[in-house]
């Protein structure tokens, strides 16, 4: 019989009684009490009522801290009507300018174009970043100088893109290549550096990029009425169209508006509308619907 490796402790004693009085005996080993087993439970079903002060802790990203709001001017998430010109550091250019007169002044005029103090909801991104995060404090109705480094305005320069392009590939695109000339390629802004060699030296980085940008603003008004900020958010997307002519009527849970039959059959009618749409249940969250009413009269 074999020997458990448990018991061989006891049968090494009882081989030495046997041999010394020559007759069996009745083992009688000293047995140690049989201790229980100890069965330790599964460590997931342990429960503990122990603070998990030593389990790893997820790290939160942490939010920005609200800027604290300003009495009296510009503060987050405000309504504006801004007066605004944008000219680079370096060469004092000016490359943006809501007032008419200043724009055919500086030369960047554009027919077409609708001038006059230009719409902002502050933190939306609907300026340069650089401009946005920096309109906080701002007073009314003074003209402010706001500094933009490069990389919050247009960018640094990235010497990858510029770029060698052989003279005839343009050529059979038609495109007459002069140094500085601006015009798109397959899709990209770029300007002409240089011809020369059969090749010509194309860069895609903006025109700006690199630079420090100062803009002289003017917030002409903050806008805080419920029916004026929605004037406003009409004439961002109906350029042009006088938002009078527009009906409105909020009730609990929709916005309805009554369409000018002028523009019923406006270019783009049906974007300016869902983008109007998306706007007002952005900044009205009570809101659930918005509608458009288009009635025609008998004339």
């Amino acid at each position: 019989m074999r020997e458990s490796p448990g018991n061989r402790g006891a049968m090494t004693l009882r081989v030495f009684n046997m041999s010394e009085e020559k007759k069996p005996i009745e083992e009688k080993t000293e047995e140690k009490p049989v201790e229980e087993p100890k069965v330790e439970a599964p460590a997931v079903e342990v429960k503990t009522e122990e603070a998990p002060a030593e389990a790893p802790v997820e790290a939160k990203e942490e939010k920005p801290a609200e800027e604290p709001r300003i009495e009296g001017a510009v503060n987050k998430g405000d309504f504006i009507l801004m007066e605004m010109t944008g000219k680079a550091e370096e060469t004092g250019e000016v490359f943006d300018a809501t007032n008419e007169e200043t724009a055919k002044e500086k030369g960047i005029h554009r027919e077409g174009n609708v001038y006059g103090p230009r719409l902002v909801v502050v933190g939306e991104g609907w300026v340069l970043r650089g401009l946005d995060a920096r309109l906080h404090g701002v007073k009314p109705n003074e003209l402010t100088a706001i500094e933009i480094p490069p990389a919050e305005a247009f960018g640094e320069r990235d010497p990858t893109q510029v770029q060698l392009i052989p003279f005839r590939i343009l050529r059979s695109k038609g495109v007459n290549p002069v140094p500085g000339a601006e015009l798109e390629i397959d899709g990209r802004q770029a300007v002409i550096r240089s011809v020369g060699a059969g090749r010509v030296q194309v860069d895609y980085n903006h025109a700006l990029a690199g630079r420090k940008i100062i803009y002289d603003v003017k917030v002409t008004e903050i806008i805080t009425e419920e029916k004026a900020k929605v004037k406003a958010l009409i004439g961002r997307r109906f350029v042009g169209v006088d938002a009078e002519k527009f009906g409105q009527k909020m009730g609990k849970k929709k916005m309805t508006f009554t369409v000018p039959d002028e523009i019923f059959f406006g270019e783009n009618i049906q974007i300016a509308k869902r983008g109007l749409a998306m706007d007002v249940l952005k900044f009205f969250p009570e809101l659930e619907d918005v509608e458009f009413l288009e009635i025609v009269k008998r004339s």
